[in-house]
């Protein structure tokens, strides 16, 4: 891990290693706000070649409403380390296990301990939540699907992969930015901060994990039906339009799970980034609909 973050975290948040059974991981921890009474924590996973400055935008208003977020690099993402050439260290049942370490590091037993996903870290929160649902409150998927991504979207992944194969991560940057301005080409390129501070974030992401989340999110297999039997509190959030998952199989997903919808306008495969505010207030107001009570035991 790096000593020093790359991006400035929000006001009041603190960025610091989460020591855990499986080792550190990089983390902006914000409080609650100022004499705001505490309703609870979440866990906030980001998405394939994201990192935990993604939500930076979504923490001033979570604290506001009395909700202490902690956004988290996973292993060998941005901040986090993790082995540069080993993609057995990043499969999904690895990374599942990952976050319930944090969830035990974070020491919430008696405050509700939120888990929400955005995209690939939707699909990791699942698989967490399919290991042991028992730590957390509630689960919410962000623009992340049932199975795996568009056939658009893999043939991006398939790009980057075959890039990966024959160049470093500083050249595949370069190539990234020659197809284009950054809200044209998206992926690594977009996102909250300047481009020197995404590169920075894509120069600290190991290769072996884009590799192996990225065959994940091209093969994964539908568990809804598996997930529907956990008994939590369901939120799906998508943007308005989104070309990972259409917005009509995630309406589907909400449907079998008898979860929570939400349709923030104006947005598209990122929320937390091109409506913050709207994407929190969603957020917000679904936690608030849950007690404190922690979630029944699963039925034998």
């Amino acid at each position: 891990m790096t000593t020093e973050p790359a991006f400035t975290p929000p006001p009041n948040a603190r960025a610091y290693a989460l020591h855990t059974s499986r080792g550190a991981f990089a983390v902006v921890d914000s409080p609650v706000g100022p004499g705001v009474e505490p309703r609870g924590v979440a866990l906030l996973l980001p998405g394939f070649t994201g990192s935990k400055e993604d939500f930076t935008l979504m923490h001033e208003p979570l604290a506001a409403r009395g909700y202490r977020t902690v956004a988290v690099d996973g292993r060998g993402q941005h901040e986090s380390d993790g082995p540069e050439d080993d993609e057995s260290a990043y499969t999904q049942g690895e990374l599942a296990r990952d976050v319930l370490a944090q969830a035990a590091a974070l020491g919430t037993l008696d405050t509700p301990l939120h888990l929400f996903g955005h995209s690939l870290g939707g699909q990791i929160a699942r698989a967490a939540v399919l290991l042991d649902h028992s730590p957390f409150r509630s689960l919410t998927l962000m623009a992340s699907g049932p199975a795996q991504i568009s056939d658009s979207q893999q043939q991006r992944v398939k790009l980057l992969r075959d890039a990966l194969a024959v160049m470093t991560m500083a050249e595949t940057w370069e190539a990234i930015r020659a197809m284009g301005p950054p809200e044209e080409v998206g992926g690594p390129a977009r996102g909250i901060g300047g481009q020197e501070l995404l590169r920075r974030r894509w120069l600290g992401t190991k290769p072996a994990q884009l590799l192996a989340t990225g065959r994940q999110l091209c093969t994964e297999p539908d568990r809804v039906d598996e997930l529907a039997a956990v008994p939590l509190p369901f939120h799906v959030l998508s943007g308005a339009s989104d070309d990972t998952w259409p917005v009509p199989i995630l309406d589907d997903m909400a449907a079998r799970l008898n979860a929570h919808r939400t349709i923030i306008p104006g947005a598209e495969h990122s929320p937390n980034a091109d409506q913050p505010l709207r994407t929190a207030q969603a957020v917000a107001d679904f936690w608030d609909t849950l007690d404190g009570d922690r979630p029944r035991p699963a039925e034998a």
